[in-house]
Protein backbone atom coordinates (compact mmCIF):
# COMPACT_ATOMS: atom_id res chain seq x y z
CA UNK A 1 0.00 0.00 0.00
CA UNK A 2 1.14 3.56 -0.66
CA UNK A 3 -0.35 6.89 0.30
CA UNK A 4 -1.52 9.47 -2.18
CA UNK A 5 -0.39 12.33 0.08
CA UNK A 6 3.09 13.82 -0.14
CA UNK A 7 3.33 13.98 3.68
CA UNK A 8 1.21 13.79 6.83
CA UNK A 9 1.04 17.57 6.86
CA UNK A 10 -0.23 17.56 3.27
CA UNK A 11 -2.92 15.07 4.22
CA UNK A 12 -4.10 17.36 7.03
CA UNK A 13 -4.29 20.36 4.68
CA UNK A 14 -6.58 18.40 2.35
CA UNK A 15 -8.71 17.03 5.19
CA UNK A 16 -9.05 20.50 6.72
CA UNK A 17 -10.34 21.92 3.42
CA UNK A 18 -12.92 19.13 3.12
CA UNK A 19 -14.10 19.42 6.73
CA UNK A 20 -14.35 23.21 6.51
CA UNK A 21 -16.34 23.08 3.29
CA UNK A 22 -18.76 20.49 4.67
CA UNK A 23 -19.05 22.34 8.00
CA UNK A 24 -19.99 25.53 6.11
CA UNK A 25 -22.52 23.73 3.90
CA UNK A 26 -25.96 25.05 4.74
CA UNK A 27 -27.71 21.86 3.63
CA UNK A 28 -28.38 19.56 6.63
CA UNK A 29 -26.30 16.40 6.41
CA UNK A 30 -24.48 13.86 8.53
CA UNK A 31 -21.13 12.14 8.10
CA UNK A 32 -19.75 8.78 9.08
CA UNK A 33 -16.64 6.70 8.51
CA UNK A 34 -16.84 2.97 7.78
CA UNK A 35 -13.98 0.52 8.24
CA UNK A 36 -13.70 -2.01 5.40
CA UNK A 37 -10.57 -4.10 5.84
CA UNK A 38 -7.51 -2.11 4.79
CA UNK A 39 -9.45 1.12 4.19
CA UNK A 40 -11.60 3.67 5.97
CA UNK A 41 -14.35 5.16 3.84
CA UNK A 42 -16.01 8.48 4.62
CA UNK A 43 -19.68 8.87 3.71
CA UNK A 44 -21.82 12.01 3.60
CA UNK A 45 -25.58 11.53 3.95
CA UNK A 46 -27.89 14.29 2.71
CA UNK A 47 -31.53 14.65 1.72
CA UNK A 48 -34.82 13.53 3.16
CA UNK A 49 -35.84 9.96 3.84
CA UNK A 50 -33.95 6.71 3.22
CA UNK A 51 -31.07 6.86 0.79
CA UNK A 52 -32.17 6.08 -2.75
CA UNK A 53 -29.15 7.50 -4.61
CA UNK A 54 -25.45 6.80 -4.25
CA UNK A 55 -22.95 9.24 -5.79
CA UNK A 56 -19.41 8.08 -6.59
CA UNK A 57 -17.13 10.94 -7.74
CA UNK A 58 -14.31 10.87 -10.25
CA UNK A 59 -10.53 11.02 -9.90
CA UNK A 60 -9.39 13.60 -7.31
CA UNK A 61 -12.98 14.48 -6.34
CA UNK A 62 -15.01 13.72 -3.22
CA UNK A 63 -18.17 14.77 -1.37
CA UNK A 64 -16.82 18.18 -0.37
CA UNK A 65 -16.01 19.01 -3.99
CA UNK A 66 -19.36 17.67 -5.26
CA UNK A 67 -21.84 19.87 -3.40
CA UNK A 68 -23.50 21.23 -6.56
CA UNK A 69 -24.77 17.84 -7.71
CA UNK A 70 -25.38 16.76 -4.11
CA UNK A 71 -27.79 19.65 -3.53
CA UNK A 72 -29.62 18.96 -6.79
CA UNK A 73 -30.09 15.27 -5.99
CA UNK A 74 -30.92 15.87 -2.32
CA UNK A 75 -33.90 18.07 -3.20
CA UNK A 76 -35.66 14.86 -4.28
CA UNK A 77 -34.06 11.91 -2.51
CA UNK A 78 -31.87 10.74 0.29
CA UNK A 79 -28.31 10.63 -1.06
CA UNK A 80 -25.04 9.04 0.02
CA UNK A 81 -21.83 10.60 -1.28
CA UNK A 82 -18.70 8.47 -1.16
CA UNK A 83 -15.15 9.67 -0.63
CA UNK A 84 -13.27 6.89 -2.40
CA UNK A 85 -10.30 5.56 -0.43
CA UNK A 86 -7.02 6.25 -2.16
CA UNK A 87 -8.43 9.53 -3.52
CA UNK A 88 -8.05 12.97 -1.89
CA UNK A 89 -10.69 13.57 0.75
CA UNK A 90 -11.73 12.27 4.14
CA UNK A 91 -11.28 8.55 3.49
CA UNK A 92 -7.97 6.77 4.05
CA UNK A 93 -5.30 7.78 1.57
CA UNK A 94 -3.61 4.42 1.09
CA UNK A 95 -4.15 2.35 -2.03
CA UNK A 96 -2.53 -0.62 -3.75
CA UNK A 97 -0.07 0.24 -6.49
CA UNK A 98 -2.58 -1.13 -8.99
CA UNK A 99 -5.76 -0.02 -7.23
CA UNK A 100 -8.28 1.13 -9.81
CA UNK A 101 -11.28 -0.93 -10.63
CA UNK A 102 -11.18 -4.28 -8.76
CA UNK A 103 -9.99 -2.85 -5.46
CA UNK A 104 -12.38 0.10 -5.57
CA UNK A 105 -15.28 -2.10 -6.61
CA UNK A 106 -14.69 -4.49 -3.70
CA UNK A 107 -14.44 -1.60 -1.24
CA UNK A 108 -17.70 -0.11 -2.45
CA UNK A 109 -19.47 -3.47 -2.09
CA UNK A 110 -18.08 -3.79 1.45
CA UNK A 111 -19.25 -0.28 2.36
CA UNK A 112 -22.81 -0.91 1.16
CA UNK A 113 -22.89 -4.15 3.14
CA UNK A 114 -21.42 -2.51 6.24
CA UNK A 115 -24.14 0.15 6.38
CA UNK A 116 -26.83 -2.33 5.31
CA UNK A 117 -27.82 -0.01 2.49
CA UNK A 118 -31.26 -0.19 0.96
CA UNK A 119 -31.36 -0.69 -2.83
CA UNK A 120 -29.95 2.40 -4.53
CA UNK A 121 -29.50 3.91 -7.94
CA UNK A 122 -25.79 4.64 -8.23
CA UNK A 123 -24.42 7.66 -10.10
CA UNK A 124 -20.75 7.54 -11.07
CA UNK A 125 -18.65 10.21 -12.75
CA UNK A 126 -15.48 9.32 -14.68
CA UNK A 127 -13.49 7.06 -12.30
CA UNK A 128 -16.70 6.65 -10.33
CA UNK A 129 -18.34 5.17 -13.42
CA UNK A 130 -15.55 2.63 -13.76
CA UNK A 131 -15.90 1.74 -10.07
CA UNK A 132 -19.63 1.17 -10.48
CA UNK A 133 -19.08 -1.05 -13.50
CA UNK A 134 -16.64 -3.16 -11.48
CA UNK A 135 -18.85 -3.28 -8.38
CA UNK A 136 -21.15 -6.30 -8.35
CA UNK A 137 -23.18 -5.40 -5.24
CA UNK A 138 -26.80 -6.49 -5.53
CA UNK A 139 -27.72 -3.42 -3.48
CA UNK A 140 -27.18 -1.35 -6.64
CA UNK A 141 -30.33 -1.68 -8.73
CA UNK A 142 -29.50 0.80 -11.48
CA UNK A 143 -26.50 2.78 -12.72
CA UNK A 144 -26.27 6.27 -14.20
CA UNK A 145 -22.77 6.75 -15.61
CA UNK A 146 -21.44 10.20 -16.50
CA UNK A 147 -18.48 10.17 -18.89
CA UNK A 148 -17.46 6.82 -17.42
CA UNK A 149 -13.85 5.74 -17.43
CA UNK A 150 -13.16 2.09 -18.06
CA UNK A 151 -14.98 1.81 -21.39
CA UNK A 152 -12.41 3.40 -23.72
CA UNK A 153 -9.06 5.08 -22.95
CA UNK A 154 -9.33 8.76 -22.12
CA UNK A 155 -8.36 11.08 -24.94
CA UNK A 156 -5.73 13.67 -24.01
CA UNK A 157 -4.54 15.94 -26.80
CA UNK A 158 -1.69 18.43 -26.65
CA UNK A 159 -4.04 21.30 -25.80
CA UNK A 160 -5.00 19.48 -22.60
CA UNK A 161 -1.70 17.78 -21.87
CA UNK A 162 0.45 20.92 -21.58
CA UNK A 163 -1.81 22.77 -19.07
CA UNK A 164 -2.22 19.52 -17.10
CA UNK A 165 1.56 19.07 -16.82
CA UNK A 166 2.02 22.66 -15.65
CA UNK A 167 -0.77 22.10 -13.12
CA UNK A 168 0.95 19.02 -11.71
CA UNK A 169 4.58 20.15 -11.83
CA UNK A 170 4.28 23.79 -10.75
CA UNK A 171 0.78 24.29 -9.38
CA UNK A 172 -0.71 27.76 -9.02
CA UNK A 173 -4.33 28.80 -8.96
CA UNK A 174 -3.93 30.44 -12.38
CA UNK A 175 -2.51 27.24 -13.89
CA UNK A 176 -5.29 25.23 -12.32
CA UNK A 177 -7.87 27.50 -13.90
CA UNK A 178 -6.11 27.23 -17.27
CA UNK A 179 -6.10 23.45 -16.99
CA UNK A 180 -9.81 23.41 -16.13
CA UNK A 181 -10.71 25.27 -19.32
CA UNK A 182 -10.47 21.89 -21.04
CA UNK A 183 -12.98 20.36 -18.64
CA UNK A 184 -15.98 22.59 -19.31
CA UNK A 185 -18.14 23.71 -22.23
CA UNK A 186 -16.93 26.75 -24.19
CA UNK A 187 -17.74 29.97 -22.39
CA UNK A 188 -18.33 28.18 -19.09
CA UNK A 189 -16.04 28.90 -16.18
CA UNK A 190 -15.48 26.07 -13.70
CA UNK A 191 -16.83 26.72 -10.20
CA UNK A 192 -14.36 28.72 -8.13
CA UNK A 193 -14.38 26.08 -5.39
CA UNK A 194 -13.34 23.39 -7.89
CA UNK A 195 -10.38 25.47 -9.04
CA UNK A 196 -9.24 26.01 -5.45
CA UNK A 197 -9.72 22.34 -4.68
CA UNK A 198 -7.71 21.02 -7.62
CA UNK A 199 -4.95 23.54 -6.90
CA UNK A 200 -4.82 22.00 -3.42
CA UNK A 201 -4.70 18.50 -4.92
CA UNK A 202 -1.76 19.30 -7.17
CA UNK A 203 0.16 20.94 -4.33
CA UNK A 204 -0.38 18.26 -1.69
CA UNK A 205 -1.18 14.96 -3.45
CA UNK A 206 0.20 12.49 -5.93
CA UNK A 207 -2.55 12.60 -8.52
CA UNK A 208 -3.72 9.26 -9.90
CA UNK A 209 -3.97 8.50 -13.58
CA UNK A 210 -7.20 7.55 -15.29
CA UNK A 211 -8.02 3.85 -15.07
CA UNK A 212 -7.50 1.73 -18.18
CA UNK A 213 -10.48 0.09 -19.90
CA UNK A 214 -12.17 -2.68 -17.93
CA UNK A 215 -11.98 -6.28 -19.16
CA UNK A 216 -14.64 -6.97 -21.75
CA UNK A 217 -16.27 -9.64 -19.59
CA UNK A 218 -16.86 -7.04 -16.85
CA UNK A 219 -18.55 -4.68 -19.30
CA UNK A 220 -20.62 -7.38 -20.97
CA UNK A 221 -22.25 -8.45 -17.73
CA UNK A 222 -24.08 -5.11 -17.66
CA UNK A 223 -25.80 -5.68 -20.99
CA UNK A 224 -29.53 -5.77 -20.32
CA UNK A 225 -29.16 -4.33 -16.81
CA UNK A 226 -30.74 -0.98 -15.84
CA UNK A 227 -28.13 1.41 -17.19
CA UNK A 228 -27.94 4.98 -18.48
CA UNK A 229 -24.73 6.38 -19.95
CA UNK A 230 -24.37 10.08 -20.68
CA UNK A 231 -21.63 12.55 -21.45
CA UNK A 232 -21.25 16.27 -22.02
CA UNK A 233 -21.53 17.50 -25.58
CA UNK A 234 -18.12 19.17 -25.19
CA UNK A 235 -16.31 16.46 -23.23
CA UNK A 236 -12.77 16.40 -24.62
CA UNK A 237 -11.54 13.50 -22.49
CA UNK A 238 -14.26 11.13 -23.64
CA UNK A 239 -15.54 12.59 -26.92
CA UNK A 240 -18.94 11.27 -27.90
CA UNK A 241 -17.57 10.15 -31.27
CA UNK A 242 -15.33 7.65 -29.43
CA UNK A 243 -17.45 6.87 -26.39
CA UNK A 244 -20.78 6.41 -28.20
CA UNK A 245 -19.84 3.42 -30.40
CA UNK A 246 -18.01 1.72 -27.52
CA UNK A 247 -20.96 2.13 -25.15
CA UNK A 248 -23.33 0.75 -27.77
CA UNK A 249 -21.05 -2.19 -28.58
CA UNK A 250 -19.91 -3.15 -25.08
CA UNK A 251 -22.79 -2.11 -22.84
CA UNK A 252 -25.68 -2.43 -25.26
CA UNK A 253 -27.12 1.06 -24.73
CA UNK A 254 -27.07 4.33 -26.65
CA UNK A 255 -24.98 7.20 -25.39
CA UNK A 256 -26.93 10.32 -24.51
CA UNK A 257 -25.42 13.76 -24.72
CA UNK A 258 -25.96 16.58 -22.22
CA UNK A 259 -25.90 19.90 -24.03
CA UNK A 260 -23.82 22.82 -22.73
CA UNK A 261 -21.57 20.55 -20.69
CA UNK A 262 -18.03 19.24 -20.87
CA UNK A 263 -16.38 16.64 -18.65
CA UNK A 264 -17.80 18.24 -15.48
CA UNK A 265 -21.45 17.70 -16.42
CA UNK A 266 -22.49 17.12 -12.80
CA UNK A 267 -21.37 20.66 -11.95
CA UNK A 268 -22.29 22.32 -15.24
CA UNK A 269 -25.75 20.76 -15.70
CA UNK A 270 -26.84 19.21 -12.38
CA UNK A 271 -30.53 19.45 -13.30
CA UNK A 272 -30.00 17.30 -16.39
CA UNK A 273 -28.15 14.69 -14.34
CA UNK A 274 -30.89 14.73 -11.70
CA UNK A 275 -33.49 14.16 -14.42
CA UNK A 276 -31.62 11.09 -15.64
CA UNK A 277 -31.62 9.72 -12.09
CA UNK A 278 -35.35 10.40 -11.82
CA UNK A 279 -35.89 8.45 -15.01
CA UNK A 280 -33.91 5.50 -13.69
CA UNK A 281 -35.80 5.46 -10.40
CA UNK A 282 -39.19 5.75 -12.07
CA UNK A 283 -38.78 3.31 -14.95
CA UNK A 284 -35.41 1.83 -15.98
CA UNK A 285 -36.80 0.96 -19.44
CA UNK A 286 -38.37 4.33 -20.29
CA UNK A 287 -37.03 6.29 -23.31
CA UNK A 288 -34.50 9.04 -22.62
CA UNK A 289 -35.11 11.35 -25.57
CA UNK A 290 -37.33 13.77 -23.63
CA UNK A 291 -34.58 14.39 -21.10
CA UNK A 292 -31.34 14.52 -23.06
CA UNK A 293 -30.41 14.59 -26.69
CA UNK A 294 -29.60 11.19 -28.11
CA UNK A 295 -26.31 11.08 -29.98
CA UNK A 296 -27.09 9.74 -33.45
CA UNK A 297 -23.76 10.76 -34.95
Amino acid sequence: MRTLYKSKADREVVARWCRSRLDAWEVPHRRETVDVGDAQVHLTHVGVGPARVLFVPGTNFNAASSLTIAESLARRWGVILVDLPGQPGLSSGERPRAAHREWYGRKLTAVLDAIDAEPVTAVGHSLGGSVLLSCDSDRITGRVLLAPAGVVPLHVDLRMMVPSLWWLLAPTLERTEAMLEGFTAPGTSPPEAIAHWLHLVAAHCRSTLAPPPLPEEVLLRHRGAPLIVATGAHDRFLPRARLGPAVRDKLGVDLYVIDDAGHLAADEQPAAVTTLVALMLADPDAPLARFTRKDDR
